[in-house]
């Protein structure tokens, strides 16, 4: 039974039903200004906290709750007579359920503008010590963190007449999850903010499930999204699905590759993915231009695909895209026309893309191993033209289009990465190959099999060639010009083997694997 309940609450939503059930069920209500004062509005009665202090709130709120009268009620154990003796002393009546949630900091420092002292006055000090002493005494006390709680806590009482140790106790393992996730946003930002080292010597880091997914790799693994606590934007964000299966964990891998590569570019652009790798982007005039260059890419590879588009879709693009057997689309619109040809296929994920905000700079990328975690910068930097050299040959203004069009599109490519590309359009992709010159004769290959001529074509490798063999191959093909970064042993071989060829080689000084 819960005779006497604390809450301290940021969010009020469904703060009211659950206050106006515990009265009903016989508990008294002790409750912060705020809270009281929610309360006060919906006609429940709730005792100040400050009559069991004795004290006001102090310093513009920071202090409400932290005071003996308080935790003492709250870590008091009741199978120990001291603990019990020495309550009844002080004239402090223990509290069997605290409801807390804590100041929405996460939310707050996401939004552009918020000043430093703003995000400070949003750091929780006394509910994340309520929580916390709450939970170590979940023997004997139950505390709710969160909203959506409320309805199966209560729903246990009206049932038991009170609620179980293992349901005290996984309400414990909760809010210590609930408060750690909380530090782990306020290290972030502490961090973001300091001037300390890049890596720092404990990586904190938390995560909150946003979504169950379908399945995970395969269908017998189970899987879920989950995003990091204080993140600006992530996969998901302002996406809404608006129709189709449930999303699966290889859709949001794709899917993810699909954005980092239309982070590259701000022209009409289509993206296809298979397997977290691209295999056709392209630019045009028109978004539905990009599309149908972006498909001819590898039109065989592009089968099952997730395709990401940075302009809305009309009618005849979603008429072209109903043609094809299609995963996952992400647009930042449709109109009514598309929808329905698009939602007349019943397996199609339709997602709607209305996330307007960067890519935070500041983003971390973490790989998970046995036992650990690889954390390191993200590869963010967009390469300038004006940093590259021309090691021979000339190139055009044509050429440089197509070679920086390739250079950022390589660097998505799982290594041994080799992208052809001509005229702002992929035409062949090796990757994953564990020799560069078979990742070369892969996209020659895929290249040949799609119909794309080769002649005038560029090349871009993720990293320098070790021999001049795959250069020579790609040559040999009519490939006019190559952009590598260099460094190799047999770069002069390789840059005689381009020269011979009279084609040009760009060397960029600087390598994007993706492992």
């Amino acid at each position: 039974m819960i005779r006497r309940a604390l809450l301290s609450v940021s969010d009020k939503t469904g703060l009211a039903d659950l206050a106006r059930a515990l009265v009903e069920g016989g508990a008294e209500l002790v409750a912060s200004g705020g809270t009281a004062a929610h309360l006060a509005e919906q006609g429940i009665p709730a005792r100040p906290v400050e009559e069991l202090t004795g004290v006001s709130e102090l310093l513009a709120g920071r202090v409400k709750t932290l005071h003996p009268a308080v935790h003492a009620a709250v870590l008091a154990r009741r199978d120990r007579p001291e603990d019990m003796a020495t309550l009844s002393e002080e004239g402090v009546e223990p509290f069997d359920l605290v409801c807390v949630n804590l100041y929405p900091f996460e939310e707050a420092v996401r939004r552009e503008g918020v000043t430093d002292e703003e995000a400070v006055e949003l750091i929780d000090v006394g509910g994340s010590s309520l929580l916390r002493g709450a939970a170590k005494n979940f023997a004997h006390v139950a505390v709710l963190c969160r909203p959506d709680q409320y309805e199966g806590v209560l729903a246990e009482l009206r049932a038991e007449g009170e609620l179980s140790l293992e349901t005290r106790r996984r309400l414990a393992a909760e809010a210590f999850a609930s408060s750690a996730h909380y530090e782990a946003a306020l290290a972030r930002w502490f961090a973001r903010t300091a001037e300390e080292e890049t890596l720092p010597e404990r990586f904190v880091a938390s995560f909150t499930k946003h979504l169950d997914l379908a399945y995970g790799e395969n269908p017998h693994q189970r899987a879920a999204y989950y995003t990091e606590s204080g993140a600006r934007r992530h996969l998901l964000s302002q996406v809404t699905q608006l129709h189709g299966r449930s999303l699966s964990l290889v859709n949001l891998l794709d899917l993810n590759a699909a954005r980092l590569i239309m982070r590259e570019f701000t022209r009409p652009t289509c993206v296809i993915v298979k397997h977290a790798n691209p295999c056709g982007v392209a630019v045009g005039e028109s978004i539905e231009e990009a599309y149908e260059r972006a498909l001819a890419a590898d039109p065989e590879s592009a089968f099952g695909m997730v395709c990401a588009l940075n302009r809305p879709v009309q009618g005849e693009l979603g008429a072209r895209l109903a043609e094809r057997f299609v995963d996952v689309l992400l647009a930042p619109g449709y109109d009514e026309e598309a929808l329905a040809l698009l939602q007349a296929k019943p397996d199609l994920r339709l997602l709607l893309n209305r996330e307007r905000r960067g890519f935070d700079a500041a983003e971390r990328d973490f790989k998970r191993v046995l036992g650990g975690l690889l954390v390191q910068e993200r590869d963010w930097e967009i390469d300038r033209r004006a940093d590259m050299e021309v090691a021979t040959g000339s190139v055009s203004e044509e050429l440089w289009e197509d070679l920086l069009f390739a250079w950022r599109i390589c660097r998505h490519v799982g290594s041994n990465a080799i992208v052809l590309a001509r005229g702002r359009q992929t035409i062949g992709l090796g990757t994953g190959q564990t020799s560069r010159v078979q990742s070369v004769r892969i996209a020659l290959e895929r290249a040949r099999a799609s119909g794309h001529a080769l002649e005038g074509a560029v090349l871009a490798s993720d990293a320098f060639f070790p021999f001049a063999d795959g250069p020579r191959l790609a040559l040999d093909a009519g490939i006019a010009a190559i952009v590598q970064p260099g460094g190799s042993k047999r770069d002069g071989e390789v840059l005689r083997a381009v020269e011979t060829a009279g084609a040009a080689m760009v060397l960029t000084h600087r390598r994007h694997f993706r492992h």
